[in-house]
């Protein structure tokens, strides 16, 4: 088991604590609905999560098992504790992709790193794939790989000082109410379960004003305006400064909003808003309504192309690793 060693800091405060605590269920919420039965959960009082990653769905010719455990203090303040597992994985290529991992890890101080994780191992994976390297050694076991994995490396962490209004920060182009043209507003699949029915609406926008009018066109339809919750969230990228102007609403769903907004960080979506209108069948649901909401909104942003299916992610890093070497290549010319 690999771990990320940091400087020892002050216990943190009961609220910091549970501030943490809710970061994790969110992250973990949102990696089970991007990457469905291949996100297992090992030990849920222990934080002990896994995911196995291959180069492509079918017949994969590299796969890696990633085990993760989540301390209290992640992700604010202590990094996760991983495990890499396979069978070819050993020496210098544990190394450089452990080198990885850990860059992504000081790149991104304070925020959640698993989705990022996955992804560069699955890109490693398919350059793998891509190269005219042997094949694996199914040969090899795990304890041969662990006996050349080498001194844990060190990691010096300092939180991220940053003014969480500085995200909010960017002014729209100024324009009158009546010139900001409705965005066309796309309506996602259903999901019914025990009789609550979850439904997802996207629309491309580019200004609050454009949030405004989606929200107010999606509220004179009589039965979106008559469901139980209307949970929203939005991300809009702003050029001149390099930010997000975001925002979320729960509509009464506690935590719903900001669930889904997280859910669209991780997918790194921008200039979409996404709204999840859910009706009440009178029966609770508990924490699988969160579930649905995010199923919901995630089935709608690949539908329209927001976000690569899982089974097309792999395909898509391999022509773009293909289309970088080729633009190397006439660079070189």
């Amino acid at each position: 088991m690999r771990t990320l060693h940091v400087p020892s800091a002050p216990a943190p405060m009961a609220v910091a604590e549970a501030a943490a605590a809710q970061q994790q269920i969110d992250e973990i919420e949102a990696l089970s609905s991007i990457y469905g039965e291949d996100w297992c959960v090992v030990d849920e009082d222990e934080k002990i999560y896994c995911i196995k990653i291959g180069d492509c769905l079918d017949q994969p010719k590299w796969s890696l098992c990633l085990q993760v455990i989540l301390p209290p203090g992640y992700p604010a303040a202590e990094p996760p504790i991983y495990q890499l597992n396979a069978p070819w994985l050993r020496g210098q290529d544990y190394v450089q992709l452990a080198n990885s991992l850990e860059e992504i890890y000081l790149q991104n101080l304070g925020e959640s790193i698993l989705y990022l994780w996955v992804e560069k191992i699955r890109e490693v994976l398919i350059e793998k794939a891509q190269s005219s390297g042997p094949e694996p050694d199914i040969k090899k076991t795990t304890e041969e790989a662990d006996e050349d994995d080498g001194d844990d490396f060190l990691l010096e962490y300092q939180p991220i000082q940053e003014d969480p209004t500085q995200m909010l920060n960017c002014l729209a182009p100024e324009s009158h109410e009546g010139d900001e043209e409705l965005p066309p507003i796309h309506h996602g699949d259903p999901i019914t379960d025990r009789r609550s029915t979850f439904q997802a609406h996207l629309a491309p926008v580019v200004t609050p004003r454009q949030v405004k009018r989606v929200l107010e066109k999606l509220y004179e339809n009589k039965k979106i305006a008559s469901a139980t919750h209307n949970i929203y969230a939005y991300r809009i990228f702003c050029e001149d400064k390099q930010t997000f102007l975001q925002d979320c609403e729960d509509d009464g769903e506690t935590a719903a909003g900001g669930r889904l907004l997280h859910l669209m960080q991780i997918l790194n979506v921008h200039n979409v808003l996404v709204v999840v209108s859910r009706w009440y069948g009178g029966i609770l649901l508990g924490p699988d309504r969160f579930k649905h909401i995010n199923n919901c909104a995630r089935n709608v942003l690949v539908e329209h192309s927001y976000v690569p299916p899982v089974e097309e992610s792999s395909k898509q890093a391999g022509k773009n690793k293909k289309l970088r070497k080729d633009n190397k290549k006439k660079a070189e010319h």
